[in-house]
């Protein structure tokens, strides 16, 4: 396996890292694409099959309340990745090919999960999007990862040419391949062979995030998946059936990548996490049920995502919560499986005691939301959102009237209360101008080029 350029010295020798790792788990991340709530077995739907996830759901914990921390992609990436809320890591919005339409810039500096893995003694890979800067100093092995695998890029136009506006970003490391075939095959036999590497060396343990484009759009399952939806249910459009066919093959390739584990004795020593970055499209026939709306908004329907942990012997197998949390927790979970020290500045929770049985948070804490974005509807301004015990405050672009929801009497967010809850909004108001005063000191944009 080829390796990335190592750009700082190791603080530990190789021999007190292997001490310091012994007898802590595998960590996986498995974060996929624009899956909406309602497209998994898991969740009750009829439409979409997917029992491979549906079991891995039964063998740990159901997280059902979990939000990503945005309704697009790289803020919520950014956000997994350092611990802290998306515009203090300096991505408040997606980070796109063509510098006039990008949101965000990764901030120099932060130190990133991996980073915080790799310095305790864990090997760190990513195969898949990366979608968080496409210039040199914000590369995967620049940010902390010994190994890249995948797409530097956003969305790719097509699955199976990879490119993205007519470029190229599949890299091995930091340099450029032509891979042929469907992305999501690739990604889950890259996956393979890393975690084949790794279990070759068992005294360190390693540190996975395997990020999936799928199901985002465009929505090009194998023809042979789509046909065998349409021939069992005839009756859905074209678009949904298409859907439904993407994200069961996703589900079948995160099969091969389960049985594989099995096969490689990597089940019980692995603590696995996999979630969606955010919700469906609603203009790509994706589902959300039972919540509103869907990508892009601050309702429910953009944010709440699947949520699942399997750990054998640890996690108790069929296992729920209802405990709100973000996706970002896993930040500071998988420091604390890691024997990692969590850092006082995030704003991710440690989530380890919980998902072994023990009572959850606080459940009072703010949860904050924030998407910058262009284009007419937007103009490059922000949006935000902030959750507090059973109340939200929230907008869907820059230029409406905050709305206020009670979510313990009113889940589906459909009667503004704002009027009639006038304390509860101006505490949360200033609640939320504290918090977007603090991501204010941190640049989205990256240095210009003169």
């Amino acid at each position: 396996m080829t390796v990335c350029v190592v750009l700082v010295a190791q603080a530990l020798t190789l021999d007190q890292l292997r001490a310091d790792s012994a007898g802590r788990p595998n960590l996986v991340l498995i974060l996929a694409d624009d899956l909406g709530y309602g497209d998994v077995g898991f969740h009750g739907s009829t439409e979409v099959r997917t029992p491979n996830l549906d079991r891995l759901a039964s063998e740990g914990l159901m997280m059902t309340q979990m939000r990503a921390n945005c309704t697009v992609c790289s803020p919520t990436r950014a956000a997994i990745l350092t611990g802290i809320y998306a515009d203090r890591a300096g991505v408040p919005g997606v980070i796109r090919t063509k510098p006039e339409n990008s949101w965000g810039y990764l901030k120099p500096g932060l130190p990133t999960l991996a980073d915080r893995l790799g310095e305790a003694g864990y090997h760190t890979g990513i195969v898949g999007k990366w979608h968080l800067g496409l210039t040199a100093e914000n590369h995967p092995c620049r940010r902390g990862f010994d190994h890249f695998h995948g797409f530097l890029g956003d969305m790719m136009d097509d699955y199976y040419t990879h490119r993205r506006e007519g470029f190229n970003y599949m890299r091995l490391n930091e340099t450029e391949i032509e891979p042929t075939g469907h992305a999501t095959e690739l990604f889950t036999q890259w996956a393979i062979d890393y975690m084949k590497e790794q279990s070759g060396a068992p005294e360190k343990p390693f540190f996975l995030y395997l990020a999936y484009n799928a199901p985002h759009f465009p929505i090009q399952p194998p023809e042979e998946w789509f046909q065998k939806v349409r021939n069992r249910d005839p009756e859905l459009t074209e678009a949904r059936a298409k859907n439904v066919a993407f994200v069961e093959h996703l589900d079948d390739q995160i099969g091969v990548l389960l049985k594989r584990m099995d096969e490689l004795g990597l089940r019980d020593n692995t603590l696995l996490v996999f979630t969606s970055d955010n919700g469906g499209s609603l203009p790509h026939s994706q589902n959300n049920d039972p919540w509103r709306d869907g990508k892009q908004s601050h309702y429910d329907g953009g944010l709440k995502v699947p949520y699942v942990v399997r750990y054998p012997g640890k996690v108790k197998a069929g296992s729920q919560s209802d405990y709100q949390g973000l996706n970002f927790d896993s930040f500071a979970t998988f420091l604390q499986y890691g024997g990692v020290r969590t850092p006082d500045d995030i704003n991710a929770v440690g989530l380890k005691e919980h998902f072994e049985g023990g009572p959850a948070p606080d459940s009072d804490r703010e949860l904050y939301f924030v998407r910058r974005e262009g284009g007419a509807a937007y103009v490059g301004h922000a949006y935000h959102a902030l959750i507090r015990g059973k109340w939200k405050l929230m907008q869907n672009d820059p230029f409406s009237p905050l709305q206020l929801f009670d979510l313990e009497n009113d889940p589906q967010e459909t009667t503004n209360v704002i009027d009639g809850n006038r304390q509860v909004a101006m505490s949360m108001k200033k609640a939320l101008a504290g918090h977007i005063q603090i991501g204010g000191h941190t640049a989205w944009q990256g240095p210009r080029d003169e």
